[in-house]
């Protein structure tokens, strides 16, 4: 289709004003330019088609791109979301296995071993942070009062070990602080906090222990059970007591006494329950009436999280399930925190009366000993004391006599009056066929008190030799079978001879226990530990122990495998950790729960 340009009429050019012309003429002018120009653009098509064609045919191919690009995007989409999901789950579980290898690492499958030897053992975490132990303080003070939690220097020391102490303790071995508790609810509460906020804790009663049993090796707390000394219920129709951990065994007899009845076991004096419980301790009536564990009915204990348990009702007898009592008996408060002990007690004798006999050698001595167990004589008690110990006593001159200078031996005898009367007839023919210059007996009460008097001074005699305040003395026991008890005393004298060592014996031989009492400077250290050492390897090769009634504590630990066996050991570890699975109470004692560093073990 083609347009016509034609220019405008006069008349319509003279009917209408100039401008008005002029101004239509340009805008047909305008209109018919553009015209003319879309002519000539856009040209016929050549392909005979319409323009509705060419539309659709546009439209058509345009919707086909479009459908193209998008099957385009929604494979390469597809494609990529694939790789991204693979990543991912490689991501997720890797991720996984990661996590599970670390948490192999960190927290081990519980062990379905029946033992626990020292090499599978975890080293035991504590938290004795300043801040811990101030926010502790605050808290022990709710439970106990402010007046019952010391943190003096003073109490600090002389709750870390002792002058008689075989175990010199180090400077890091300080408690934190002393908590002093009333009742067994209150050290229950104290436990609690002990144990959700992983601070570890030594128990203290009467401090008398000798082989390190109360030296705080990992710092924490001390809780000292000096205002729990009562004795709380008297049977006097069953022959049992109700006692707190502070009650000294010399004032539970002085109470007994009033009602004739008698507590047998008398270890060193100052000794208190709680500590003679926790090293099954003795002492001179061990022959006749046996140690600790046979005089303890049942225990109130607190265990390292705070639960308390009692171990038995009162009967003499029981056979209802585990004897827990005979196992926290001697456990040293490593297992439990004992707050009652419910003791076993019988009548005093009727008579009683005391023998001393003197001999030349410590060897005739102990063969007398020997003859007197072989003969059944039922005596209550049999005491060694070498010619050291001897001129130790007249020495110190606590008695009130001079006493031969000779290995003597010390008899107690105890029944009937004529019961007595015979035992002292027997041991006196028994004595004289074994080698005694002398032999005496008491004839009244005060007598035996002045004869006894050299046996219960020992220890303290010995100390009173030291030279200057830097001297130390070590304090050691062992026990053999009756039989070998001659063999192991000379040789053990000879060895002490020759290291020039100042030493005394005294035991209570009548059940092969005997001990050496040493005095050594620092310099000496290193002397006496081998003296003690040999000692010790003596009495296991005799089939003895390495500790007749002093306990374990840090000294005699590393021992304890050579006597019983390594499984044997093994399995008190696992029942430490079974009572105890975070090692608070008490720690290091009695089984190790952390490897030694090298060189810390002497060769055996």
């Amino acid at each position: 289709m083609s347009l016509t340009c034609r220019a405008p009429s006069r008349a319509l050019l003279a009917s209408q004003g100039r401008s008005t012309v002029q101004t239509s003429c340009l805008r047909i002018a305008s209109v018919r330019q553009r015209r003319c120009e879309s002519t000539e653009q856009k040209k016929p098509p050549q392909d005979g088609k319409s323009f509705r064609g060419q539309l659709y045919n546009s439209t058509a191919m345009r919707l086909q791109r479009e459908k193209a690009d998008r099957e385009r995007f929604t494979q390469a989409r597809n494609e990529s979301s694939g790789g991204r999901n693979s990543a991912l789950s490689f991501v997720v579980i890797a991720t996984a296995l990661g996590a599970y290898y670390a948490g192999t690492l960190s927290t081990p499958a519980p062990s379905t071993a029946s033992t626990l030897p020292l090499a599978s053992t975890v080293p035991p975490k504590y938290n004795i942070s300043g801040s811990n132990m101030e926010a502790a303080w605050a808290d022990f003070v709710e439970i106990v009062g402010k007046e019952n939690v010391s943190t003096l220097e003073t109490d600090i020391t002389h709750h870390a070990g002792s002058e008689w102490s075989t175990h010199i303790h180090k400077e890091s071995e300080r408690s934190f602080l002393v908590i002093y508790p009333s009742s067994t609810e209150e050290v229950s509460a104290v436990m609690k906090i002990c144990h959700k906020r992983l601070i570890p804790v030594t128990g203290y009663s009467g401090g008398t222990s000798l082989e390190g049993q109360f030296a705080p090796t990992r710092g924490g707390i001390c809780i000292d059970f000096g205002k729990m000394g009562k004795i709380l219920k008297l049977h006097k129709e069953d022959m049992d007591v109700v006692v707190q951990p502070a009650v000294g065994w010399q004032v539970l007899n002085e109470e007994l006494e009033k009602d004739n009845l008698f507590f047998p076991p008398d270890p060193g004096p100052g000794a208190m329950i709680g500590g003679m419980v926790g090293t099954g301790c003795s002492g001179t009536n061990a022959y006749r009436y046996g140690t600790m564990r046979e005089w303890v009915l049942s225990l109130t204990v607190v265990l390292a999280d705070g639960t308390i348990i009692k171990t038995r009702q009162r009967p003499r007898k029981s056979s209802a399930g585990y004897d827990l009592t005979k196992m926290f008996i001697g456990s040293e408060g490593t297992l439990g925190l004992v707050t009652e002990a419910t003791l076993k007690l019988t009548t005093k004798p009727n008579s009683t009366s005391v023998a001393v006999c003197s001999f030349g050698t410590v060897k005739q001595a102990a063969n007398c000993v020997a003859k007197v167990v072989g003969e059944g004589v039922p005596i209550a008690a049999i005491e060694i004391l070498d010619e050291v110990q001897m001129k130790c006593i007249n020495a110190a001159g606590e008695t009130d006599r001079s006493w031969n200078e000779a290995p003597t031996l010390f008899f107690k005898f105890a029944g009937t009056p004529s019961a007595v009367k015979e035992q002292i007839g027997i041991v006196k023919q028994l004595a004289k066929s074994t080698g005694s210059k002398t032999f005496e007996f008491a004839k009244n009460e005060a007598e035996q008190t002045e004869l006894w008097s050299a046996r219960k001074l020992a220890l303290w005699s010995v100390i009173a030799m030291k030279e200057d305040e830097t001297d130390h003395v070590w304090t050691g026991d062992v026990a053999v079978p009756i039989s070998r008890l001659p063999d192991i005393i000379e040789e053990t004298k000879e060895d002490i001879n020759k290291s020039g060592l100042f030493t005394a014996i005294v035991g209570h031989v009548g059940d092969g226990n005997f001990h050496t009492i040493l005095l050594y400077k620092d310099s000496q250290r290193k002397q006496a530990e081998e003296v003690v050492h040999r000692m010790v390897k003596r009495a296991v090769k005799m089939e003895g122990t390495v500790t007749g009634e002093h306990g374990v504590g840090l000294v005699k630990r590393d021992y304890l495998n050579h006597e019983l066996g390594e499984t044997t050991v093994d399995a008190m570890r696992k029942l430490k950790l079974a009572f105890d699975p975070l090692c608070l109470l008490n720690p290091d004692k009695i089984v190790r729960v952390q490897k030694p560093e090298p060189g810390e073990v002497a060769q055996w």
